[in-house]
């Protein structure tokens, strides 16, 4: 089952109101859009059709939306209808991943977006800086759409059903929502210049852009020579390393200092230097060391420590872009031996007696290495049937033993009706298409493809990774999300290091295809006057 299919999963798009809207529609009832979500990889779009907003009285033409040219992408005109499709579900997307957030990131839900300013110095506002970023979706887009046409690549089928669905449904939600037809809910949703035609072209165009580039993605192949010598040119960055830490800050250590008015208390170079000093001397203990528990012990007996159970942090199996970048360095170093210590100096800039800023060394980390994994371990493909917990969670977040019970029970039944049937993959799979409550797996056999160690919750990874699993192999196993049916499918061919210098080649060729797509695509901004700039985030 492709990737796209898996993410189909329905969305529940917040209301997003103008400030017009929000008064034609005080007493009117408010309602909410399911609709198929699409993603372009690239980095560039993520685009999610969510419900922006209905307005019952929409009844103008759209004659200016649809004959305003609001950006000029590449040779393609586009109007102010076309980018609002972009805008608002470019608008909706970023509310619906960020949420409660939107205010770190200077957003007030409750104003409209062409009255909040995101940067004050140019003059744009949000609304301004959303249309800026649909339109760079639309260069992204029609790059890859296209690059598809001139190709001869056409939707697959898989996609087509996609497009026939869309339309049907937009019909249907039109009857359901008293829209006497499509166009009027579309204009509801996106302006007056929306219609069920346009719509369709624009939902069927970024489904050819995001097809082409799957199958450009799933046609790059790498041979063993080219991984290996991938490889070869920085190992450390396919193995994972294990690794404890402590940190300790040269401000436990600092004496005297002046305190001014304010309560601002400054050192002069000299307390710092005696501070760092005697953060030295206070760990060079927890640098003798060879094990974790040693460490432990050794930052326990530190004076600092005393009546608190400070210790180190231990970390397994770490990626190289997962370790603090003051320490990876020698973490990762190709002769790093488990037993190794070290004592790294971390720098930083501090404000002198005078106020002026003075670099000096702020903290230290004592690291103590473990052990590293070079992921030779091959991944696994496995099916598995997800019995969920019903009911409200405890305070704590677990399940009542009742509930656990109640789950397990169905489970055990679950695995007892496959064995009492063909007890074959098959069978399974069709089992877990029809009770399984994973929606990440449910409808394809509850099969997940190209585990690797580490991916899954602990039990679930324990399980599947077990030395001794063979392809049939059945159980049953809890985690947090419920009990789940396991099937143990097949071993893969690929180790989990190759898996990974092969996405990472794959990764950097498609971002080289894609720049190479779209670096004669430049995006001319013209008249956006008839885009909806007062949207509220809001309900």
């Amino acid at each position: 089952m492709s990737a796209s299919k898996k993410k189909q999963l329905r969305t529940e798009g917040s209301e997003k109101l103008t400030e017009r809207q929000m008064a034609e529609q005080k007493e009117a009832k408010k309602i909410q859009l399911y609709s198929i979500a699409f993603v372009v990889v690239m980095v560039v779009l993520i685009a999610v059709a969510i419900v922006v907003g209905i307005n019952r009285s929409i009844q103008a033409s759209g004659v200016h939306e649809k004959k305003t040219v609001a950006a000029t992408v590449g040779d393609h005109q586009i109007s102010n209808a076309e980018l609002s499709y972009y805008y608002i579900d470019y608008v909706n997307n970023y509310a619906n991943t960020y949420g409660n957030y939107l205010s770190l990131f200077g957003i007030d839900s409750t104003v409209a977006l062409d009255k909040q300013m995101y940067d004050e110095e140019a003059g744009v506002t949000w609304a301004d800086n959303f249309i800026s970023e649909a339109a760079s979706s639309v260069k992204s887009i029609y790059a890859l759409a296209d690059a598809a046409e001139a190709e001869g690549f056409t939707l697959p089928q898989e996609q087509q059903d996609q497009v026939d669905i869309m339309s049907n449904n937009l019909d249907s939600y039109a009857t359901i929502y008293g829209y006497s037809d499509a166009n009027s809910f579309l204009k509801a949703q996106y302006g007056n210049g929306a219609s069920k035609e346009s719509y369709m072209a624009y939902y069927q165009r970024n489904l050819l852009a995001s097809a082409y580039q799957t199958q450009h993605q799933n046609s790059l192949s790498y041979t063993p020579e080219q991984i290996r010598e991938a490889d070869s040119q920085d190992p450390a960055a396919y193995s994972s390393f294990s690794y404890a830490q402590y940190h300790i800050p040269v401000s436990k250590y600092l004496t005297g200092g002046t305190t001014d008015a304010e309560g601002n208390t400054t050192y002069t170079a000299e307390e710092r230097t005696a501070a760092i000093a005697a953060a030295k001397e206070a760990i060079a203990p927890l640098c003798d060391v060879d094990t974790v528990e040693a460490l432990d012990a050794a930052i326990a007996a530190m004076e600092i420590n005393a009546d608190t159970e400070a210790a180190s942090t231990v970390y397994t199996n770490q990626a190289r872009t997962g370790i603090n970048s003051y320490l990876s360095g020698w973490v990762t170093a190709e002769n790093r031996e488990p037993g190794d210590v070290t004592c790294i100096e971390i720098p930083g800039t501090v404000k002198d007696e005078n106020g002026e800023d003075m670099e000096t060394i702020t903290a230290f980390y004592v690291v103590l290495f473990t052990g590293k994994d070079e992921n030779l371990t091959n991944l696994v493909n496995v099916r598995h049937i997800l019995v969920g917990f019903e009911g409200e969670a405890q305070e704590d977040g677990t399940y009542s033993d009742e509930v656990k019970e109640a789950a397990k029970t169905k489970a055990e039944e679950i695995l007892n009706e496959w064995k009492s049937g063909d007890a074959n993959e098959d069978s399974f799979a069709a089992l877990a298409n029809e009770k399984s409550t994973d929606n990440g797996s449910n409808a394809n056999g509850g099969l997940y493809e190209n585990v690797y160690p580490g991916q899954m919750v602990a039990a679930f990874n324990d399980w599947c990774f077990d030395a001794s699993r063979k392809p049939g192999d059945t159980d049953i196993v809890e985690t947090n999300y419920g009990y789940h049916v396991m099937y143990f499918s097949s071993t893969s061919d690929q180790t989990y290091r190759d898996y990974q210098i092969v996405n990472n080649l794959r990764n950097t060729d498609m971002e080289n295809w894609y720049q190479s797509l779209v670096e004669n695509y430049t995006v001319t901004m013209g008249d956006t006057s008839y885009m909806r700039k007062d949207i509220v985030l809001s309900r």
